[in-house]
Parts: structure tokens; sequence; C-alpha cells
């Protein structure tokens, strides 16, 4: 349903103030999530945003309060709480701050001319900050053992780095290539790097929700009960997720890259080619993010004839809800 700024939908505790089943009402859902400015709310800012939310849940709301302060209340709320522990996200590990915090590592990897050490180091410090916002954002209907995190760390670290650095002893070793054109291909290598790290990163940083499983509820928010089927759906999901992002991110600006390096403006002001290509990065990735977790919902749903029979019967709902993560 369409909305005017000046006229909010009705407020619905709990629910997106945007339509999930469409890509369009999940972009604007999602760009409110990722919003950097939530990351400058106070402390006192967000107890008045919890409480407002639960005098509306118990029916003593002030008077005078709009759906629009409604909104805006469980937008700060949803950016900085996890919906499962109830706990805050550290903040660079928050969605609203994966942008500001992911940017410098991300011109990192882009830079040109690595070296073996400064690959090590760019693809560590990226699968570092990659594992602790998979942990942070994951669903955490069910407890996980730091185990299991260090475990999912190291495999996505070993992965991103072995094969950064064998692509790039194989172009170094491919003779028939001219200098430029080895340069552009050693430029797009962080990205099968990253999007390979990403899947392993996800799925060894979330195995531990395939062996428990993870809560699914029915319409009215109970949970009916534990499905390793959802949770195999929802590591699915977040993996795709985690491959598309990357791509436009570190595709399109060595691309760019090379083509604005030839610009007489460039060419004779060497200085500036750090500053743009930050520009660059920082643009590329502001525009993928929002596009690459609109991809689903994070409250996704799965027909309950998907999930284990003891599930199914246990309840009288056609679709059970849970939550993908991020």
């Amino acid at each position: 349903m369409a909305e005017s700024a000046a006229c909010p939908p009705v407020f619905q505790l709990g629910r997106p103030r945007y339509d999930q089943g469409s890509f369009l009402g999940r972009l604007r859902h999602f760009v409110d999530i990722i919003d950097p400015s939530t990351l400058f709310v106070s402390e006192r800012r967000l107890k008045e945003c919890i409480q407002l939310l639960d005098d509306f849940k118990h029916g003593t709301l002030p008077p005078g309060v709009t759906d629009g302060q409604l909104w805006e209340a469980q937008k700060v709320k949803q950016a900085i709480i996890h919906p499962d522990t109830g706990e805050e996200i550290f903040m660079p590990f928050r969605m609203s701050g994966y942008v500001p915090f992911g940017t410098p590592i991300v011109i990192g990897l882009l830079l040109p001319n690595q070296t073996v050490v400064s690959t090590i180091i760019w693809q560590w410090l990226n699968q570092s900050h990659n594992a602790c916002v998979n942990f942070a954002n994951r669903n955490a209907t069910k407890p996980t053992p730091m185990s299991k995190f260090l475990q999912g760390y190291a495999g996505a670290v070993t992965s991103a780095v072995s094969i950064a650095v064998g692509l790039n002893v194989l172009i170094q070793k491919a003779n028939k290539l001219s200098p430029a054109t080895r340069m552009i291909i050693q430029r797009l290598v962080p990205f099968p790097a990253v999007a390979c790290a990403n899947i392993c990163n996800v799925g060894l940083m979330r195995h531990n929700e395939l062996s428990e499983g993870i809560s699914v509820l029915d319409t009215n928010g109970n949970v009916v009960g534990s499905s390793k089927i959802a949770a195999r759906q929802a590591i699915m999901e977040t993996a795709f997720t985690r491959v598309v992002l990357p791509m436009p991110i570190f595709v399109l600006p060595p691309i760019i890259m090379s083509y604005l390096e030839r610009l007489r403006f460039l060419r004779s002001n060497r200085r500036l080619l750090l500053p743009v290509h930050s520009l660059v990065c920082l643009v590329t990735f502001s525009l993928s993010l929002p596009l690459a977790i609109s991809l689903f919902p994070q409250m996704s749903q799965i027909d309950v004839s998907l999930v284990e029979p003891e599930i199914a019967l246990a309840t009288d709902c056609k679709v059970l809800t849970y939550n993908k993560g991020l």
C-alpha cells in the first residue's frame, strides 16, 4: 500500500512499515535498518523509543503520539537491538555500521599493486569484520558456543587468504598478459576470494543452527518448534545475499577506476587518485548493501508442509515465520 511522507500507515508493533512481499518494500525497509544516522542515537533516545513502544504494547500511550513517531521509534530499536536477544548490537557490527566501518577495508582490498603481505592483511581484516557482523546479526534463538564462532572465523579467513594469494600468484606467472591487463585482472581478484569466503563465513559461523534448528513462529508470534529445515533455508538465503553483495563492490570500482585513471585531469593530479578511489568505493558500497539484503525479507516464511512432521502437527497455520538473520 502506497504512503506519503505526510501520512504514514497505521502503526503495527513488530510489523515492517513497508510491504515485505515486494522488493521495493523490502528495499525501503532495509534502507531504514542500515541508516547510518542511527549510529548517533543516544542511550537516552534509545530508552525513550523502547518505552514508547512498550507503552503502545500495554495500551498506555501518552496522548498526541503519532503513527510517524511510533514508526521512527521502531526504526531506532530495530537498528540497534537484536530481535532475538533483546540486547544492543555493538556499533561497528550493526547493519547500519556496515558501510561506514567496512568501506576503509574495501578501499584497502581494491588498492592496486598488492603484495602478498598486504593481500593477507586486507583479506584478514575483511573476514574478521564479516565474521563479527554475521555473529552479531545471526538468528540467536539458540545459543552458539564460542568454539563454533572461532571455527567459522578461522575457516573464513583461511579460505579468503588462500584464494586471494593463489589467484595473485597465478596472475603474476601469466607472462602472456600485458601489464595493463594484468593490473585490471589483479584488481578483480578480491571478488572471487571474498565471495567464496563469505559463503564459508556464513556457513561456518552459523553451522550450529543446522544441528540445533531455529525457532519457527505461527501467525500470532508464538514459537511452534525448532526447525533444521528452516535453518538450512535461512543460511542459504543469507549466503546467497553475501555472494551478491560483493559483486558490484569489487567489480565496478576497478572498472570505473581503470577508466578514470586515463583522464588527463587525474593523470596530472595523481594525489587525487586515492580520494577518488575511496569515493567510488563508498558510493558503490552504499548502493549495493540495501539492494543485496533486500533480496529476501529478514522475517522469512516457510510453508508448513516443508518443515519437520512434528512441527507441522503442532500447528494449524499453513505458513510459519523465522528470523533469517542478516
